[in-house]
């Protein structure tokens, strides 16, 4: 990916990205192509890899071993030249997006183990689970009920080989026109654009991380 310096992430910036990463776009080079899967994915710190499942009747899973690199989208949106203090002063301005996003990189492994696949599914609803007033939980399902729906995925592991983030968020710009960026945003009724002025503000004042932790 091609990454400016001034829109790079730190180290510690694309581990933080890393480790809330949630849904992305998989994509492996299989013997007919590309293969393109949007799915939930979770990072697996003790193996340094992304874990996940999908339907036994993608062909994605056949694939096993194969180069692939999970995309994980953030937040974006247009940015016009009419938010720009320089518009006004010498016209010099194009329209442009600002957005997030984190790629990473390894080698796709194919998991069909009951135990896994259901230790996997265990982990991925607890984490979504968190914080509701009363968490769903797997064990809340029958036994055979749940058996049988491990018996239609199969797990994908994505052994990480890299990892790249980037946060095109007008860094580039002069503060006046980062405040222009800012403003414009707050002012519309697009609940992205929001959250994409809020990203501005959190890398304008260098305070912020590429999750918005402080």
């Amino acid at each position: 990916m091609y990454i400016p310096r001034k829109f790079a992430l730190t180290d510690e910036q694309t581990a933080a990205a890393l480790a809330a990463a949630e849904f992305a776009q998989l994509v492996s080079h299989g013997p007919s192509g590309l293969l393109v899967t949007p799915l939930p994915l979770m990072y697996d710190e003790s193996a340094h890899s992304l874990v996940g499942h999908v339907s036994r009747a993608n062909p994605h899973w056949h694939v096993d071993g194969a180069e692939s690199v999970a995309i994980f989208a953030g937040p974006h949106t247009y940015i016009s030249p009419s938010f720009y203090e320089t518009k006004v002063e010498t016209g010099k301005v194009v329209p442009t997006w600002n957005y997030e996003i984190l790629n990473v990189y390894g080698r796709l492994v194919v998991h069909d183990d009951p135990h896994w696949l259901l230790d996997l599914v265990t982990k991925l609803t607890e984490r979504h689970e968190a914080g509701r007033p009363e968490p769903w939980q797997v064990s809340d399902a029958p036994v055979d009920f749940t058996q049988s729906q491990l018996r239609g995925i199969v797990g994908v592991e994505l052994a990480i080989t890299a990892v790249e983030g980037k946060a095109k968020m007008s860094q580039n710009q002069p503060d006046r026109n980062r405040a222009g960026v800012i403003a414009g945003l707050r002012a519309s009724d697009n609940p992205q654009d929001q959250v994409v002025a809020d990203r501005v503000a959190a890398f304008d004042d260098g305070s912020t991380n590429a999750n918005g932790r402080r």
